[in-house]
């Protein structure tokens, strides 16, 4: 990372970073093309380690990029805001405040029933604060649930 300054390593503090997100988005390379989709998310984090689930439709160009190449990259972002430096500044005297996490890892399709329901109470969670979500049989075979197991991340803040 160029600006250490701004390089956020405490993993509590990452943990936060990531709970305030909202969106995650996914980029697959695609016979020389970046296919880049934003997706929102559940996730786990133990041990430093983080893995983060989704949901979808059970085809699609996502899911065939899945299957076609399990290596991604991904971002999230938090908190913007563009101020300036001073009053009555100039254009380029403004700045942005904002965190970000950005990283790669492995992602695949959750297939087991159990994983399947916690990844979508995971979802729910994040996006909606609430716990003890129920899923019968009908909907956990018309969702695909996938999971990316994270292999390295940065997260950045600008204060």
């Amino acid at each position: 990372m160029r600006r250490k300054d701004r390089e956020v390593t405490d993993p509590k503090k990452i943990a936060e970073v990531i709970s305030r997100c909202s969106c995650c988005r996914i980029g697959f390379y695609d016979d020389g093309e970046v296919y880049i989709v934003p997706l929102n998310f559940g996730y786990t984090a133990e041990d430093n380690k983080y893995t983060l689930y989704f949901h979808g439709a059970k085809e699609g160009r996502k899911i065939e990029l899945i299957h076609k190449n399990p290596k991604i990259g991904f971002e999230m972002d938090t908190d913007h805001e563009v101020y300036a430096l001073k009053e009555e500044a100039l254009a380029c005297e403004h700045t942005a405040r904002f965190q970000s996490v950005i990283g790669n890892g492995i992602i695949s399709m959750v297939t087991q029933a159990e994983e399947k329901k916690n990844g979508l109470s995971l979802i729910m969670e994040h996006n909606t604060g609430k716990r003890g979500w129920a899923f019968n049989e009908k909907m956990l075979n018309a969702v695909a649930v996938f999971k990316l197991e994270i292999t390295n991340l940065s997260c950045k803040e600008h204060k």
